[in-house]
């Protein structure tokens, strides 16, 4: 789809590929990097394998995309027709995307906007969904960056983990720091907040956890009109069980997507990861 105002985010967006494809996003991809292969998420590696690999408790890390790779995205928009790109990206405390995205920027043929949104998944795919159908409509980059900055800022994510040894791993939990000499005792809910996974709540059993987190959504989505994601990783009942439970606790709730996470998040997250995104219109 060829427009005056290209979007472009990344594979963390987990946006499904048609909508992708409807709205003309493109989405540059991570790398995860398993034992001595470095694979693209999305094209290179299934969720299936990252899993596998976890379980068997096999080497997996995750780099950003190469400022090249962004360059050579933004000069293909450009040749395509695109005056200008917004580039919209996971929260620049997990991932050095955002950075790679602002030094090619700097270098591109046309006007670059570049946005740390502060989220990732879904949180970040709403963002980029936003953007584009602000552009869609023949709006400016400016306003298509104005609509999604307000949507990140409305929009929270919440998940639970089954153990917080793949984020400990990573070096992704902040706060939750304080939980580790007591993880084995608890299971923890979690949110991103200004950009960095914080500690939410401590819960005893996961059942518990994951009933607490289905109230922390209700909650949060109140009455009004909301989109909403669920996400996991090697646990699709769960997922689909909890889905159903929020199309009956939400009455302002308009989309309702159920997606397995890709390998770049899942390989911080583990295996029963179940994670849910609330953004209001």
């Amino acid at each position: 789809m060829s427009r005056h105002v290209a979007i472009v985010t990344d594979s963390t967006a987990y946006l499904p590929q048609r909508t992708m494809e409807r709205h003309g996003i493109i989405a540059v991809p991570l790398t995860v990097v398993l034992g001595d292969r470095a694979l693209e998420e999305g094209a290179e590696i299934s969720t299936r394998s990252l899993a596998e690999a976890l379980q068997k408790r096999r080497p997996v890390t995750t780099s950003r995309p190469s400022p090249e790779i962004f360059a050579a995205t933004y000069r293909k928009l450009a040749e395509e027709g695109a005056t200008s790109v917004v580039s919209l990206h996971l929260s620049s405390e997990l991932s050095g995307t955002y950075d790679a995205a602002v030094l090619a920027a700097r270098e591109a043929p046309v006007q670059v906007r570049v946005v740390d949104t502060g989220m990732v998944a879904m949180a970040l795919g709403f963002c980029a969904l936003t953007a584009a159908e602000v552009a869609d409509g023949g709006g400016t980059v400016d306003e298509a960056v104005t609509a999604a900055e307000k949507r990140a800022a409305a929009t929270s994510a919440y998940f639970y983990v089954d153990t917080l040894d793949y984020l400990r791993r990573g070096g992704r939990i902040g706060a939750a720091q304080a939980l580790l000499g007591s993880a084995l005792a608890v299971k923890p809910l979690l949110q991103l907040e200004g950009g960095r996974i914080e500690l939410l709540e401590k819960v005893r059993t996961s059942s518990k956890a994951i009933a607490r987190l289905q109230e922390i959504v209700a909650e949060r989505a109140g009455t009004s009109e909301v989109d909403i994601a669920v996400h996991h990783l090697a646990a699709p009942d769960r997922a689909a069980t909890f889905a159903e439970k929020l199309r009956e606790r939400v009455p302002g709730l308009l989309d309702l997507h159920v997606s397995e996470v890709g390998a770049v998040i899942g390989a911080h997250t583990g295996p029963g990861l179940l994670g849910a995104v609330v953004s209001p219109r």
